[in-house]
């Protein structure tokens, strides 16, 4: 387990982020892939706030990852293109926690959606663990 930090430390974003992208992997027998979708996206979500906490700014309480993204590139933040696909794990915050608004998840939307936060999850890191000129 990864030892637990203040709330004010980005870090502790950061673990949180890993740890639902971990959850985001665990496939096995009975889960759904919506649900791991879920996952994803609050892993991303999380390491996109963490990136507010790292500059000392607020975040609103929102799940829109697009909307997030935006914000912090209205602060001076260069985000890149790779990125900016987050705006597709969005959906998962809200349809796939329930039953009827839930659509099955494909292995490859699953796939994809893995894909995604785990690239921004890196991001996060690298400007978060090993700030250079210009990362934050």
């Amino acid at each position: 387990m990864p030892q637990r930090l203040d709330p004010t430390d980005p870090r502790e974003w950061l673990n949180r982020s890993r740890s639902s992208l971990q959850h985001a992997r665990s496939v096995a027998s009975g889960v759904y892939l919506e649900d791991l979708c879920f996952d994803a996206q609050q892993a991303a979500e999380k390491a996109i706030k963490a990136l507010f906490v790292h500059r000392q700014t607020r975040f609103p309480y929102i799940h829109n990852l697009e909307n997030l993204l935006a914000l912090l590139s209205e602060q001076g933040l260069s985000i890149p293109d790779q990125i900016w696909e987050a705006k597709k794990l969005t959906p998962y915050a809200f349809e796939a926690r329930y039953p009827a608004v839930a659509r099955e998840v494909t292995e490859a939307q699953h796939a994809d959606a893995l894909r995604i936060a785990e690239a921004v999850v890196c991001w996060a890191e690298g400007i978060i663990l090993s700030p250079g000129p210009g990362s934050a």
